[in-house]
């Protein structure tokens, strides 16, 4: 990558991650004349989360109309929530379409990002040890990318196989086997039900029950897909549709609480031992944690073979895992669905600001960004999925917006001549004030209920408080007061 600052085809891009939110940014840019950008992915091929989470029964719990992007409608989703393979022959589709592969470079994680305060220039380190530089970076890691690992004695001596969910071991054959899954939370619920029919014995380990409400996901049928295909238009009032109605319980409105409470109860009726339905009941309020959706998840535990586990692991042995009872259950597979630290934006890379300072210790309270998008210290740094940017409604519509935002100051820096852009401290400090004062006001999060949604500090790094609408508004707004920028001669001995 080569630049001169100054240009849309002189200033190099640097963007990190092929998912949704990076094949958006690329797409946006070659549209707009941006030729000169590299989209750096770890993995083998695009896709980001859908690429590399492949366990059985993956699929998205927003309707796949709405979770999509808006400037390429998908008319023949086979049903209205997609399937891993769908979204990710989706993700594929556009990628192809849109001229990325040039822009591609797979199999290239980057490892370290550091800003160069002489320079004004990102430099970039692969794992390979290859330097890259770039004006402007993009990262489009988003929050599903720490795999989180649990804290249990003897982990390390387990002899049998293990591996995470979120890592599906596809060349290992769970026919007849023992398996131990630790976790019960979005990814168990989906994969939990399609390998109980062919192990032996299945052993679920939960330390907290979740809400499972009913999913209204029957396939297509071929009149209706017909009917999409042959009137785009029909396809783009359903994705409004969706949109509307998830945009009605996006800040979850007092009524909605009990109504999906009501809804999940109906649901775990589906288990027959009244024993088990107990254990099943969550304790906390609906929305609290992350609300999941199935059909099939609690009729799973009607089966012979299949165990509910709630006293808490002791240790894991050489041969399976203990509990505190004394018990110990004797395993062929561990499989651990136990998430993402998701509070930790960026920990992939080892990225550093002005004066070399780490965003980690930048963000020693907690991941926070002005927008969610750009942070203060780290000039010419944007992020798609950045801090309090979750929810409102699809994280591609989100990420839209997002990418919308940055394609402005882009032009801004190309129009004046710019050579950095930085957002003022005190512009992010009151954005963030405001908006973690609003977060307090939701009740539903402020259970103690263990959910994802806070850093250690306390601070709430996840959540947005508002609707899609509210965000398109903001991220829409003219801002050039919030920045302060740099000039200066284009330095272009690269």
């Amino acid at each position: 990558m080569q630049s001169q600052h100054g240009g849309r085809n002189a200033r190099s891009v640097a963007i990190i991650g092929s998912g949704p939110g990076g094949l958006c940014m690329g797409i946006k840019l070659k549209q707009a004349g941006f030729e000169n950008f590299t989209i750096f992915e770890k993995g083998s091929g695009v896709g980001g989360t859908w690429y590399h989470n492949s366990y059985p029964g993956a699929a998205c719990d927003i309707m796949s109309h709405l979770y999509s992007y808006s400037f390429e409608l998908k008319t023949d989703w086979s049903r209205p929530y997609g399937t891993q393979p769908e979204i990710r022959g989706y993700l594929e589709h556009c990628a192809a379409k849109y001229g990325m592969g040039p822009h591609l470079r797979l199999n290239t994680a980057v490892s370290q990002a550091y800003w160069d305060e002489e320079c004004q220039i990102w430099r970039l380190v692969t794992e390979h040890g290859d330097e890259v530089i770039a004006d402007v970076l993009v990262s489009a890691i988003g929050m599903f990318t720490d795999l989180s690992w649990p804290d249990i004695d003897g982990m390390d001596s387990f002899e049998g196989t293990l591996f995470h969910s979120a890592r599906w071991d596809h060349d290992h054959d769970l026919s007849g086997e023992r398996v131990g899954i630790i976790g019960s939370a979005a990814s168990a619920v989906q994969f939990v039900p399609e390998i109980a029919p062919i192990v032996g014995r299945l052993d679920l380990y939960q330390r907290t029950a979740n809400w499972v409400l009913p999913k209204a996901d029957d396939p297509y049928d071929e009149a209706t897909l017909e009917r999409f295909r042959r009137d785009p238009a029909e396809v783009r009032q359903h994705r409004l549709t969706i949109w509307r109605d998830v945009e009605r319980f996006a800040t979850f409105p007092a009524d909605l609480i009990p109504r999906a409470e009501r809804a999940g109860l109906r649901n775990l009726q589906a288990v027959e031992d009244p024993v088990l339905r107990a254990k099943l009941t969550p304790t906390h309020g609906y929305g609290c944690k992350r609300p999941l959706i199935s059909n099939v998840y609690y009729p799973t535990f009607n089966r012979d073979n299949v165990e509910l586990i709630t006293e808490r692991i002791e240790r894991v042995t050489p041969t399976g895992i203990r509990t505190v009872d004394g018990t110990q259950r004797d395993v062929d597979t561990m499989i651990l669905a136990t998430g993402f630290k998701v509070s930790r934006y960026l920990s992939a890379v080892d990225v550093r600001g002005r004066g070399g300072k780490p965003i980690s210790e930048a963000w020693d309270d907690g991941a926070q960004a002005y927008l969610g998008i750009t942070t203060a210290g780290f000039p010419n740094l944007f992020m798609l999925y950045g801090p309090n940017t979750n929810g409102g409604s699809s994280i591609i519509l989100m990420g839209e917006y997002q990418v919308a935002y940055i394609m402005r100051q882009l032009r801004r820096m190309d129009e004046e001549g710019l050579v950095s852009l930085e957002v003022r401290r005190d512009v992010m400090d009151h954005y963030n004030a405001v908006l973690q004062e609003d977060l307090a006001k939701m009740d539903v999060w402020q259970g103690d209920c263990g959910n994802y949604y806070r850093a250690e500090s306390g601070r709430m790094v996840t959540q947005y408080p508002y609707s899609s609408a509210t965000y398109r508004n903001a991220t829409s707004k003219p801002d050039p007061d919030a920045f302060e920028v740099g000039h200066g001669l284009a330095y272009s001995a690269r």
